[in-house]
Formats: C-alpha cells, sequence, structure tokens
C-alpha cells in the first residue's frame, strides 16, 4: 500500500524518522525498481538555520519545498551529485526530509555493475549516490509521490529500532548543527555514516 497524502503532512522530523523502513517504487524501461529507506535527515523550515528555506527565502532551486506534503525536492550538491528529498507539511510551510541512505531491494547484479563497486552496501549508502543509481535528476523535482505511477512510497515492515544523531555536513547552522534530526535503522550497513563513526 502506498503512503497516502496525510503521511507528509506532519513535521519533517517526525516524517523523516517515519520514513525508515518504507520502500521507494520506480517504475521505468518496463523495470520495476525498489528500494528501502535506511536513513533520513529532516530539515525543518525557516527556522532551522540548516535548510534551504531558512529565513522564509524562496528561490529558484528551493521553490519547490514550498510545495505540498508528498512533493519531490531534487537539488543538486557540489556541481555533480543530485539530492532526493521528500517535502513535508501544508503548501507554505517549507520543510523537508533528505533521503540519505537506501537498501536495493532488486536488481543488485545490474546495480553492482553500474555503480563499479564490490560491495551492495556501497552503492547506495549517501545521497549522491542514490540519485546516481537510479537515475534521479532534476526531472523529478516536484513529483507528487501520492499521485505519480511511476514514482512512490509504498509501506514496509518496521520491526527495526531507530538510531538518531546529529546531521551531517551542516557546521555552518550554528546551534542547529546539534540537532539530532538524522535518523537510521539501527544495524544496517545501507547508512552513509553509523552513529559510532561520527
Amino acid at each position: 500500500m502506498r503512503l497516502k497524502k496525510d503521511f507528509f503532512l506532519r513535521n519533517a522530523d517526525v516524517t523523516a524518522k517515519d520514513l525508515l523502513g518504507n520502500i521507494f517504487v520506480l517504475k521505468k524501461s518496463n523495470e520495476v525498481y525498489r528500494f528501502r529507506i535506511t536513513e533520513t535527515e529532516a530539515y525543518c523550515g525557516i527556522y532551522d538555520k540548516a535548510s534551504h528555506s531558512y529565513g522564509g527565502k524562496i528561490t529558484e532551486r528551493n521553490s519547490t519545498m514550498y510545495k505540498k506534503g508528498g512533493t519531490v525536492y531534487v537539488y543538486m550538491i557540489y556541481g555533480m551529485y543530485f539530492c532526493l528529498n521528500v517535502v513535508c507539511r501544508e503548501e507554505g510551510e517549507p520543510q523537508a526530509v533528505l533521503i540519505r541512505g537506501a537498501e536495493p531491494l532488486d536488481h543488485k547484479e545490474e546495480i553492482l555493475f553500474n555503480s563499479g563497486k564490490k560491495n551492495i552496501c556501497k552503492t547506495t549508502n549517501g545521497p549522491g549516490k542514490i540519485c546516481r543509481i537510479y537515475g534521479i535528476d532534476k526531472s523529478f523535482n516536484g513529483i507528487d509521490l501520492t499521485e505519480n505511477k511511476f514514482f512512490y512510497i509504498e509501506k514496509g515492515n518496521k520491526n527495526f529500532d531507530v538510531l538518531c544523531d546529529k546531521r551531517i555536513n551542516i557546521d555552518y547552522s550554528e546551534e542547529y548543527r546539534y540537532k539530532e534530526w538524522r535518523f537510521l535503522i539501527s544495524g544496517s550497513n545501507f547508512v552513509s555514516k553509523k552513529v559510532s563513526e561520527m
């Protein structure tokens, strides 16, 4: 069963935690690709100094954050890597969840070949890696996950413990760098950094 609109209309820190274990479904080239969400980060709107929407600014890059919850927000970092995010809250309340880690559930041999990696855990353990493996780019920006037929999220198994930690690479965000708004499936190897590595 795919996630409904109400799921995404909550605060990003709540949604980020609840997204763990759920499954992205991507249909392309007559194939179905499924990947389980293992790591997320919440960006909680205009008061969050690490958020693209901090201060209520609206730019060409971040305007998708102001759309309704359940919208896909894709942006580029370092001029070369795309990052997949899910918008939260009502339209005009710019919060989002970054998908930092995922576990491929199928097409593993194809993924290993295309990534050049020998360990499947190293293929999608980072936001840029996820987008590169699944071909997620700016053309996905603005997709409604609650209505789209080719890209959406299904409910997954919730039989796991959740770890919380500080977000990564946001040292510029002053007191908000200490918010424990990164969430991980405990014991998963499909995460960018384990809590013990921080």
